[in-house]
């Protein structure tokens, strides 16, 4: 198995990463793909195209009083980890994606317009459905996890990111949504506090 380094200068913890991951996309792209699964997958990565399906949930959130207050964690959940993975380390880690890096290394959907690093939809996917996990009941949230678990899986079956890519792209929405859900839970806690004390 032959892993091929783009020309574009990559660092040599970046190369050490391309021979390190590629084979384990090779080995996907060899063993995993096939004719019944693509279409699956493919269509289970584009719901993660821009938010699409956790943006979706989130405006369906907002539009009932009963679920509100979960709408506008997760609104603020999905914008953090947008700061943090799409405007932020995106730009700054710059990494290639891994069909210009790994030879043989084939895509099955259309060509990335932003680098690899992390992967945008399963930090997106992260973001929102441990919210949703922390936020609903299990009915809803554990449904959501798995969603986000397939989105981000996906990503590596269809040749658009590196099993680090996907990794730092969990850790980065799970952080987010943590954090707005901490945030949240502080606020409550000072207001009951502060209820408490005048009565």
């Amino acid at each position: 198995m032959c892993i091929g380094i783009s020309e574009k200068g990559e660092s040599s913890m970046e190369e050490f990463l391309v021979h390190l991951e590629g084979p384990i996309l090779l080995w996907i792209q060899e063993y995993v793909r096939n004719d019944f699964l693509t279409p699956v997958v493919t269509f289970i990565t584009h719901l993660g195209d821009a938010g699409f399906i956790w943006i979706a949930l989130t405006l369906a959130c907002l539009v009932f009083a009963k679920t509100r207050r979960t709408g506008v964690l997760l609104t603020f959940s999905l914008l953090l980890n947008f700061l943090a993975n799409n405007l932020i380390l995106k730009n700054l880690v710059a990494r290639t994606r891994p069909y210009e890096a790994v030879e043989g290394l084939h895509r099955i959907i259309e060509a990335q317009s932003d680098f690899s690093f992390p992967s945008g939809h399963t930090g997106c996917s992260f973001a929102a459905a441990v919210v949703l996990l922390i936020m609903c009941p299990r009915k809803v949230g554990i449904p959501a996890m798995v969603l986000a678990v397939f989105i981000a899986l996906s990503r590596l079956y269809v040749g658009v990111h590196f099993p680090t890519d996907v990794i730092g792209g969990a850790i980065i929405g799970t952080a987010a949504a943590l954090l707005v859900c901490w945030i949240y839970k502080k606020k409550c806690d000072q207001v009951q506090n502060a209820m408490k004390r005048r009565v």
